[in-house]
Parts: C-alpha cells; sequence; structure tokens
C-alpha cells in the first residue's frame, strides 16, 4: 500500500531530511519485513526513501530481528528460530552469533529453576524502532517526523504491570483517537472503514506484528512485535 501523503512533504527523506529529488530512492516496507514472518501480508505499507538510509538501517535490522528471535527461542541454534531471516543470519554469520551468545546469562531462581536473560544492545534496537515508527507516522498521518523524539523506548510486554499493561494497549480505546487524523489521510481512511484495525491497533500479521498512531498527546506511536517486544516513540506537536 502506498502512502496518502500531501505531494507538498513528499520532497525529502524522512529519515535523513535531504531532498529526494537530489538522491537515488528506494522503496521501504514498514515495518521491517524481516520482521514478519513468511507468507508475509501482501499488501504491506511502504514510504519512499533515499537508498542510503535504507541501506544503512540493514545492519541494525538483522541485529533487531535475530537477536528477538533468539530471546523468544532461548538459544543462538538457528533452527530453533521461528524467523527464516534470524536463522539464516546465524547461519552464515558466526560473528553475529558469537556476540548475541555472549549477552545470554543463566542464573538459578530460589526455587533451584534456571532462567535466562539476554542484554540487547538498546542503541540498535531503538533505532529501528525509531526508524519504523517515522514510517507509521507518515504513512498514516502524512507527517514527517524528522525532528529528535522526545523519547524511544522497548521493553517486554511481560515486565509491565497491570496498569502499565492496560495504559500501553488502551491508548485511545475508549470510542477511537482524541483527535480525528486530517481528511484524505490513511488513518482517517482506516477509522472511517476499520481497514486492517483491532480497536484502534493496526494489524499487519496477526500475532506478529501491530501498531498504532496517536496525536492527541504530541504524536504517539506504539508497536507489538512478536506479542513479546513493546516499543513506542514520542514527538512533541
Amino acid at each position: 500500500m502506498e502512502e496518502f501523503v500531501d505531494d507538498r512533504q513528499k520532497s525529502w527523506c524522512i529519515h535523513c531530511t535531504k531532498w529526494l529529488t537530489e538522491l537515488d530512492t528506494t522503496e521501504d516496507h514498514v515495518p521491517t519485513k524481516s520482521l514478519l514472518i513468511k507468507p508475509r501480508p501482501h499488501h504491506l505499507p511502504i514510504v519512499t526513501i533515499c537508498r542510503d538510509c535504507n541501506n544503512g538501517f540493514s545492519r541494525d535490522e538483522q541485529y533487531a530481528v535475530t537477536f528477538l528471535s533468539c530471546v523468544l527461542a532461548g538459544s543462538t541454534d538457528p533452527e530453533k528460530q521461528r524467523s527464516a531471516s534470524a536463522a539464516r543470519a546465524l547461519t552464515e554469520s558466526a560473528a553475529l552469533r558469537a556476540m548475541i551468545d555472549r549477552t545470554k546469562r543463566e542464573f538459578q531462581t530460589a526455587g533451584g529453576e534456571t532462567r535466562i536473560v539476554w542484554q540487547p544492545d538498546m542503541d540498535r534496537i531503538d533505532r529501528v524502532v525509531l526508524k519504523n515508527a517515522r514510517g507509521h507516522a507518515y504513512f498514516e498521518y502524512g507527517e514527517p517526523k524528522m525532528e529528535a523524539p522526545l523519547r524511544v523506548w522497548a521493553r517486554p510486554l511481560e515486565s509491565m504491570s497491570e496498569y502499565e499493561r492496560e495504559d500501553f494497549e488502551g491508548l485511545g480505546a475508549a470510542g477511537g483517537p482524541a483527535a480525528w487524523p486530517e481528511v484524505g489521510s490513511r488513518m482517517m481512511t482506516r477509522i472511517a472503514t476499520g481497514l486492517d484495525m483491532d480497536r484502534n491497533w493496526i494489524v499487519v500479521q496477526d500475532g506478529t506484528y501491530r501498531y498504532t498512531v496517536d496525536d492527541s498527546q504530541g504524536l504517539r506511536v506504539r508497536s507489538v512485535i512478536w506479542e513479546y517486544l513493546a516499543t513506542e516513540v514520542h514527538w512533541e506537536h
């Protein structure tokens, strides 16, 4: 699906802010395509960005997808991965597998159970979260959010308290968004038709990736990856 964006907003790359007319451009899927499980949906959101930015995110995207897959598998064994992209990366790069293995820690609980914790490179995770959030904001609202956000965060859903989880999941849930987006925007079309919507979450692939965009308190983009990792990027108006 192509973005519904005012032509005046299509002049620059949403990541580096350079004029697209002066750059080699490419279509970019949002979310990162390797986060999705094959067969992928055929109507993925697409935005146009510069090729240098697209290529520049590749290593961080590979890391984020592979690390997340290893956490959910509890292992860096390629054969245990739910993500084909992660399995391929672990098979092809001994260095990446070793790097992720070094972040794994096992400990014994008071009850004698063995538990595993992983220490992600949050700078790399945050860059991927921000990249996707910029794409979602642009695709749904036609807003190129090129300035630095107030905050970027990512944390497992299971680490949230019940109150935090309800607040995160229920963003704008009572009767729709607090502020309706511009007529003609993709988000307005979704609200009017219910396209790919579950409450106010846009479901890209059930159980794999969903996101929501809200502009009632600045612009906030939230996503849930593999029903495990919750993310948020928040910009001021």
